[in-house]
């Protein structure tokens, strides 16, 4: 059997039509096949790679930490100097109020652990989520997901979780004294990028302050200068309670983290003593690769380039076919007339060698999520592609 044969056997499936692509490597904004076809890479790995595939400063990073050692014990009992020292840049770059990270394997990961947090920390236990939203796939994240075909296979749920609308006054309304947690992303993704109104936000900010309920932001898809700030929700003058990280964070490595205020996460360590545990969240590897790839974007003119970028991808992006184009810097959706016809349009792009994908919430609408690295040759040529292929 081929290797592609062996993954559909073997390799546990997610959809009965996988995309299939039989990737051996990646350079920058590309991919490669192993029949020796190149990709221009508009998604990024779902918002990971935002610094590009392959960073030589990443590398040259997690070959140093393999040497030192990969694996000493579970998460919380030892000190090890990735966990710190990335711990320590991150919450540097975070308000005062966000001052402790609690590193995981995943988002999803984060989002349980952030649920456990509101929970302990107010003694409450009812939740406010979104419709459209997704903030992971285990049982707790499913059930603040806000789509109720991808929910309903699997109950039941976690009780106490009220959804509504995104930017709505019923979501702001239903915060109230019982209220744990509100739950939201900054800016929602899997609906089809849909952007928050300021004052939405700040009415939500507002009704957490006045009912004791802890705000849980989501930025594992929109953090990492995705929206042209390092962080979503400076765009808007709120700060969470609890701020939810993933994809970016590792640099292409497994990692997520919740990260609150030290006061609110010393809960875990009583009543009971190892109140929350993992065995490889913050792996030292994954660790190093975050940090490595954090640095590259704080220093490099990365985020600086996104609103430059985005306005050139909204200039290009003009076809009959096109209903509608929906972005927040770098992650942006393109609306076509329906599923098929995105379906049959991400094949048609990989023929020609793009490589895209849909929304969850949103299958009539094509993801453009690129590294942020991509240059403004690559943007067109992305798009001039895609243009033939609608």
């Amino acid at each position: 059997m081929d290797t592609r044969s062996l993954f559909l056997r073997h390799v546990a499936q997610t959809s009965d039509a996988p995309i299939g692509l039989h990737i051996i490597s990646a350079d920058g904004c590309y991919l490669y096949d192993a029949d020796g076809n190149a990709y221009l890479d508009l998604i990024g790995g779902i918002s990971v790679c935002n610094i590009g595939h392959g960073n030589k400063a990443v590398k040259d990073a997690v070959h140093q930490q393999v040497e030192k050692y990969m694996h000493i014990m579970v998460y919380g009992e030892v000190v090890q100097s990735p966990q710190v020292q990335y711990a320590k840049l991150l919450t540097d770059n975070l308000p005062s109020g966000l001052d402790c990270v609690y590193f995981t394997n995943s988002g999803t990961e984060a989002t349980e652990g952030a649920i456990k947090l509101a929970r302990r920390a107010t003694g409450k236990t009812d939740i406010v989520a979104c419709n459209n939203s997704y903030h992971g796939a285990t049982l707790g994240a499913l059930s603040v997901m806000g789509d109720e075909y991808w929910r309903n296979a699997f109950r039941p749920l976690m009780p106490g979780v009220w959804h509504h609308n995104y930017n709505s006054d019923a979501f702001v309304d239903a915060i109230n004294e019982n209220t744990a947690c509100a739950i939201i992303e900054t800016i929602q993704a899997e609906s089809g990028v849909t952007v928050p109104s300021a004052d939405w936000l700040q009415r939500v900010r507002t009704r957490c302050n006045e009912t004791g309920t802890m705000l849980i932001m989501d930025e594992i898809q929109c953090g990492f200068g995705r929206t042209g700030k390092l962080w979503a929700f400076e765009h808007y003058g709120v700060v969470p309670d609890i701020l939810l990280l993933g994809k970016a964070l590792g640099g292409g490595m497994p990692l997520g983290a919740f990260i609150a205020s030290y006061s609110k996460m010393n809960v875990f360590t009583h009543q009971p003593v190892l109140g929350h545990i993992t065995t490889f969240g913050g792996h030292p590897v994954s660790c190093t690769a975050g940090m490595a790839a954090f640095q590259v974007l704080l220093q490099e003119n990365i985020i600086r380039e996104v609103a430059a970028k985005e306005k050139l991808f909204r200039e290009l992006l003009v076809h009959p076919a096109i209903k509608s184009v929906r972005s927040k810097g770098l992650l942006m959706a393109i609306e076509l007339e329906s599923r098929d016809a995105v379906l049959s349009t991400l094949q048609r792009c990989l023929q020609k060698g793009l490589f895209s994908d849909w929304f969850l919430f949103a299958a009539n609408c094509i993801r453009i999520a690129p590294p942020l690295t991509i240059t403004e040759d690559e943007i067109k040529k992305a798009v001039a592609i895609l243009l033939k292929c609608l």
